[in-house]
């Protein structure tokens, strides 16, 4: 991102992660005032103040329920940066003329509404997880991951081919692990696919000290060839 490209080219020095991270952390809570929402424009007195919604807020909400609203504040934002539509949030979601995608819209407004340019920050979060993804892999262009899911005919399977595969059209924004145990633990079928870098939003210790207790990578959805591992 070339308004934060001043930022990523301080990084260069530090070899530890966790320093990189701190900065991070400090870069973003003085490029959106995050501990000085006041300076920002917020009221405290107005009648929907919302000055813990950041972009921490959100990944904790996705966490917490993918279909929360802060996770629609995030299939938003995937909808807005790569144009992919979200196919599932509370139930199945239509066409863009379908009232089932205007709910969707309506919960995405909710999220965003009395925030500190949110989407800006999920822009930033974005480009930080990119840029620790080749300090800290600098050779790895995909990732196995995988992914626990329930009711393998509600998949949106537009091929099947030898060895279990499958062409799968996933919703815009997923949850998957590195860890083949804990994903099976989701789900009555355990599905592998190779995940490229430039897919994902969040990876386990991207932020030492923040989820630390989750073993989620948040993936980019769309069209992936998958296999699904039969025990």
């Amino acid at each position: 991102m070339e308004l934060h490209q001043a930022f990523f080219h301080s990084l260069k020095p530090f070899e530890k992660a966790a320093t990189r991270a701190s900065c991070f952390r400090d870069y973003m809570s003085s490029c959106f005032l995050l501990d000085h929402l006041d300076q920002a424009g917020l009221n405290p007195d107005a009648a929907c103040a919302r000055p813990r919604a950041d972009f921490l807020r959100m990944l904790r909400g996705w966490m917490f329920d993918a279909d929360s609203r802060e996770a629609a504040v995030l299939k938003g934002w995937v909808e807005s940066r790569f144009g992919l539509r979200p196919g599932y949030h509370l139930g199945p979601v239509g066409s863009y003329h379908s009232d089932s995608y205007r709910m969707f819209q309506a919960a995405r407004a909710q999220g965003l509404y009395n925030t500190n340019a949110l989407e800006a920050q999920l822009d930033v979060l974005y480009a930080w997880c990119q840029y620790e993804l080749r300090r800290r892999w600098p050779d790895t262009l995909h990732f196995s991951l995988y992914r626990g899911a329930n009711g393998w005919r509600q998949h949106d399977v537009l091929a099947s081919l030898p060895d279990n595969r499958h062409i799968l059209l996933l919703n815009n924004l997923n949850s998957f692990s590195s860890d083949k145990e804990h994903a099976d633990a989701f789900g009555d079928t355990l599905l592998v696919t190779e995940v490229p870098a430039a897919k994902i939003l969040w990876f386990p210790g991207l932020l030492p000290g923040v989820l630390p207790g989750e073993k989620e990578f948040l993936v980019i959805g769309g069209l992936y060839d998958v296999q699904r591992l039969l025990w």
